[in-house]
């Protein structure tokens, strides 16, 4: 049989390293792989972190940002880009201005703004440079906290929906909005999908596990979307797609023990 060239369905992940392996880049490779497409990255800080919890960032310096972009976006046929954790007004605008000269459309963001423990990890210059980015993305996906900053309201089981289309309407994005950090009055998580080009919201509901091995989840959930959609799915089904790879994820890690503070999911269901 003769041999066929094929390329790659490759995903740029765009984003912090976490030297634990349990979110920020490595989860994204991670989670795309298992999806079944091709990983690139690019590297915009390097954090000392492991299951306890953060001890150091080094930010990259922002012209070897510039360098691994061009690196790849120059070579690598990536019709699909996710970004994550960017720690500054400069990464934020040298990010918009390269998906610009490199006509990138395929894009997921999730917008990286507050820590588990609640604290802000933006500033606010970088948020206004973030809120001027997000109308680029195919799709962005807050938690309840990073939307409630972006929106400057709160968010409740009530108003999600409402919250989910604000925001997409506003930003002129499509938004799944997810609803994990609510508190939990069912064995249901449910997040919500603002879809811009219908003007539409769909419900994905999947079951909730009571684990703390939830580390990375908002990393793996938007890369796993990527991988999809950059896999030619239209973006309704990458979201659900994506949504029970990290659901099934959660359920398969939910007994396995690393370090000695919140544990990852497991990505390749072993």
């Amino acid at each position: 049989m003769e041999n066929i060239n094929t390329n790659y369905n490759t995903v740029l992940t765009i984003a912090g390293s976490d030297s634990g392996g349990c979110a920020g880049i490595q989860a994204d490779i991670k989670s795309i792989s298992a999806c079944g497409a091709f990983a690139a990255s690019v590297i915009t800080a390097s954090t000392a972190q492991n299951t306890l919890g953060v001890t150091d960032i080094h930010p990259m310096p922002i012209q070897h940002i510039k360098k691994q972009l061009d690196a790849v976006l120059s070579d690598l046929q990536c019709n699909t880009v996710k970004i994550g954790m960017l720690h500054s007004a400069d990464v934020i605008n040298l990010v918009n201005d390269t998906l610009d000269k490199y006509n990138i459309t395929n894009i997921v963001l999730d917008p990286v703004m507050v820590a588990t423990s609640g604290d802000k990890l933006i500033t606010d210059n970088a948020l206004l440079s973030l809120k001027q980015l997000l109308p680029k993305a195919t799709l962005i996906t807050p938690n309840i906290p990073e939307a409630e900053l972006l929106i400057g309201q709160k968010i409740s089981v009530n108003n999600l929906e409402a919250a989910a289309i604000k925001l997409g309407q506003h930003f002129k994005t499509s938004v799944l909005l997810k609803g994990g950090h609510l508190n939990k009055t069912t064995d249901i998580i449910t997040d919500i999908l603002y879809l811009l080009d219908s003007n539409s919201t769909v419900s994905i509901t999947n079951p909730w596990h009571d684990t703390n091995n939830t580390h990375g989840t908002g990393c793996s959930l938007s890369s796993s979307i990527a991988a999809y959609l950059s896999l030619n799915n239209d973006l309704e089904t990458a979201v659900t797609k994506g949504c029970e790879y990290v659901n099934l994820a959660i359920k398969k890690g939910q007994y396995k023990v690393l370090g000695q503070g919140n544990g990852p999911i497991n990505h390749f269901g072993l």
